[in-house]
């Protein structure tokens, strides 16, 4: 009886040695979704290097991938619209400290297809609907809240503000017609078709827009995260970011 038992035991271990190796070279991403086309190169871009690497690729707004992370969600790396949900995420001891660093920098734009004349924050004031993310989960709604509040217009834009669930969703409903214009990053406006850019809110309006960048914990430990973590230092990364609109050191 013993015999089968080992037979078994050695099977069931060629199993899990199988499926962990299938495992192998994966690593999870999750960063915020204006990052998305940008990084969808940037890991295209490591995979001809090296072959062996898969992403799971995780894109949505930054306050939701942060909440995901709490909960157990599978990340090696995290890349934040703002320092906000990063440091969040430090004070819960699930990113790795000593990688936390900026990955980019970004810049507020309003856009939109409507035929109105509008060139500033004032204008705003005649238009009917217009587009933001939530500013309570959107890092980019909450950058244009700012800059509505510091610029006075909030009363006299009650009812007007349409929201939505991330950046990209505020840029579709411009895209759409659905709002004359929207709140978005300016490197989400350069992707556009029929919204244009109508202007850019004035730098002083908000913080400066910072995508910090960490590995999480469980990322630490992946020799796969923590190479391509490296990697997303380097000139060809940088140049990718740049290509897209951003701005790095």
């Amino acid at each position: 009886m013993k015999q089968p038992i080992r037979t078994i035991t050695l099977a069931l271990c060629a199993i899990l040695l199988t499926a962990g190796s299938a495992l192998a070279g994966q690593i999870n991403l999750s960063a915020a979704a204006s990052l998305k086309d940008a990084l969808n190169e940037i890991t295209a871009a490591y995979q001809a290097t090296h072959p062996g690497t898969t992403f799971r690729k995780n894109y949505a707004a930054s306050s939701a991938l942060a909440g995901q992370i709490e909960q157990g969600a599978p990340a090696d790396v995290y890349i934040s619209a703002n320092v906000k949900w990063m440091k969040y995420l430090e004070e819960k001891k699930l990113v790795e400290l000593s990688s936390v660093r900026t990955f980019a920098f970004n810049e507020l734009v309003f856009a939109g297809a409507t035929a109105q004349k509008v060139t500033g924050m004032n204008d705003l004031q005649k238009l009917g609907r217009i587009g933001i993310g939530s500013p309570k989960s959107v890092p980019a709604g909450d950058y244009a809240m700012q800059a509505i509040v510091k610029s006075g217009l909030e009363p006299k834009l009650t009812g007007k503000l349409v929201m939505a669930k991330d950046v990209r969703e505020s840029l579709m409903y411009a895209e759409l017609g659905e709002v004359d214009g929207s709140f978005v990053y300016r490197t989400d406006a350069r992707l556009a078709r029929k919204a244009k850019i109508l202007f850019v809110v004035p730098g002083k309006l908000y913080p400066q827009i910072v995508y910090p960048a960490a590995l999480t914990v469980s990322g630490a430990r992946n020799a796969d995260a923590k190479s391509f973590y490296d990697w997303l230092k380097g000139r060809e990364s940088k140049t990718i970011l740049k290509k897209y609109g951003f701005s790095v050191k």
